[in-house]
């Protein structure tokens, strides 16, 4: 039995059981699927799967479609949600992935465009991709989280816990770069991260910029999730809809 006294100590679950998702469960396994088509349609088309997978949007992407489908899972059989590092942390990269493309690779005025460079021409499956893993997979995981989460669980600490994957996969592509042969097709899989092009001050600079531009992103996520309404929908009851009874 459940007295006053002890009714604070009661997780929220032990109240109102996590209720089954599918609207929730249905958009994560499209998102998740989306990803996965992507990051398949590059592989097959590329003549090296390591330097595919060596790109930050497909790591990203293969995140949102581990994470997403996990979700979905647990949305459908009616269990807590990821916690949200996982799920926050999720989306600040896959919203890197969208805006460093749209606003700097894809944009011939930022001056670390790709779009000129023989290996990214956007042709076929190619566009087919491109626009999945840029563009539908950003998209769909910014309104999974806007409309089908829990506002209010992102903190400030989240942000910059989330930095550490960026850091970690800068340095990354500096050693891959340090040890491959000179000339190899994207040795440096971005412009701003080329060291023959601009030396490693040069880089280290843009790491800088770059990297507190993703922290200012992922603050203002962590602002934008104390604010932003919550969906409500209609909730199980547990006792008699009477005067007075729980619901």
């Amino acid at each position: 039995m459940i007295t006053p006294n002890s009714a604070a100590s009661v997780p929220a679950e032990a109240v109102v059981p996590v209720r089954r998702r599918p609207v929730a469960a249905a958009f994560r396994c499209l998102t998740a699927l989306a990803a996965l088509t992507g990051i398949v349609i590059d592989l097959t088309i590329s003549d090296s799967a390591l330097r595919v997978l060596s790109y930050f949007t497909i790591q990203s992407n293969i995140l949102v479609a581990v994470v997403l489908a996990v979700s979905a899972w647990r949305a459908w059989s009616s269990r807590p949600p990821l916690p949200p590092l996982v799920t926050g942390g999720t989306l600040l990269f896959i919203c890197i992935t969208g805006l460093v493309y749209h606003f700097v690779l894809a944009n011939s005025s930022s001056g670390f465009s790709m779009t000129d460079d023989a290996e990214h021409v956007m042709t076929g499956w190619r566009t087919v991709s491109n626009q999945l893993l840029h563009t539908v997979t950003p998209v769909a995981v910014f309104l999974d989280w806007l409309a089908l989460t829990r506002p209010g669980l992102l903190r400030p600490r989240h942000a910059a816990l989330w930095l550490l994957y960026p850091l970690a996969y800068f340095g990354f592509a500096l050693i891959r770069g340090a040890v491959m042969t000179p000339g190899t097709p994207a040795r440096y899989p971005y412009p701003f991260l080329d060291v023959d092009a601009h030396g490693y001050p040069g880089v280290l600079t843009n790491a800088v910029l770059f990297g507190a531009a993703f922290y200012l992103l992922a603050l203002a996520l962590v602002a934008l999730d104390r604010v932003r309404p919550e969906i409500r929908t209609p909730q199980n009851r547990i006792s008699s809809p009477g005067p007075g009874g729980l619901k």
